[in-house]
């Protein structure tokens, strides 16, 4: 099955870029004006974030984010077969602090949230990595299509685990110089073993697998922001946080990278994730002992 669904999609990444983004466009009216796929989640999600905006502009927002989601999944497939020469004119890279940082011999954190194009980043970051770079992903449930977004990901010095295997596997990269990036925004698995903290003014919870591991190992960390310069071109900004991640008190790092990533979701809306369910769990009282943020819990009636 695998072999039969990559000889499909390599002849279609072989398509110019110009017939891909006409076939994305179609499908936008298929996805978005046929389906409404997920419209109630992400209008949903819009007036959590934005409820200055008006109704009218959120469904902008909404309109241009199901154009980038589905350019997002063309693009990954247009990695199957594109040059390094064509891909370095799409993806740019401020790579100069990641890089004095490893000349210091530092293990690197990079967290970054879920803006597209997710996989453009990770290929910029494989491309230039002088050492390990260890991408984090959840294990699609199809094998045949996990075994074909490895092999998308599988470029220059990327080595990826499963979040599942993470626990077994990673422990063996960090007895060595190496980096990391995470997509830290999404849900916790339960709960109540998160952080809680207001995100865009609402109660959600975060991992806090980044914010611990990076103390416990003594990384340093930086945050990468995505930044669509038009369609199909990407810049990728380097923002260092902190060389010494032990320096830092619990939860303090999640505080910046929640800041840090609705800072970049305001100046471009659009190229979130809005599809997914970040606000699914509502505050509970039990949680207040997970509560890290500055300003106090909400008050249970």
């Amino acid at each position: 099955m695998y072999y039969i669904l990559y000889a499909i999609l390599y002849s279609f990444s072989l398509l110019p870029f110009f017939i891909l983004y006409a076939i994305s466009d179609f499908f936008y009216v298929i996805l978005y004006k046929l389906f409404g796929y997920r419209k109630a989640v992400v209008m949903g999600n819009l007036d959590i974030a934005f409820p200055e905006k008006t109704a009218a502009e959120k469904e902008i927002i909404a309109r241009k984010f199901y154009r980038n989601l589905i350019d997002t999944f063309i693009e990954s497939i247009k990695l199957l077969s594109i040059s390094d020469t064509e891909f370095k004119k799409r993806a740019t890279i401020n790579f100069e602090p990641i890089q004095e940082l490893l000349a210091k011999g530092k293990s690197i954190q990079l967290h970054s949230g879920h803006q597209m194009n997710w996989e453009y980043g990770h290929w910029v970051l494989a491309m230039y990595m002088p050492v390990p770079w260890l991408g984090v992903y959840m294990r699609i449930n199809n094998k045949a299509v996990d075994k074909l977004f490895i092999k998308i990901r599988d470029k220059g010095s990327a080595l990826m685990i499963a979040v599942q295997d993470f626990k077994n596997r990673a422990h063996h990269s960090f007895r060595s110089q190496y980096t990391m990036g995470l997509i830290a925004d999404q849900n916790p698995g339960l709960p109540g073993s998160g952080y809680w903290l207001n995100f865009f003014g609402k109660p959600a919870p975060f991992v806090a697998g980044p914010d611990k591991g990076a103390r416990r190992n003594n990384t340093a960390v930086v945050f990468i922001k995505f930044v669509k310069l038009k369609r199909g071109y990407y810049h990728f900004q380097v923002e260092p946080v902190v060389e010494n991640a032990n320096e830092l008190t619990d939860g303090a790092l999640t505080l910046k990278y929640r800041d840090f990533l609705e800072k970049a979701i305001r100046e471009q809306p659009e190229i979130y994730l809005w599809s997914h369910r970040r606000w699914k769990w509502p505050y509970r009282e039990d949680f207040k002992n997970r509560w890290i943020d500055v300003t106090p819990p909400p008050v249970q009636v």
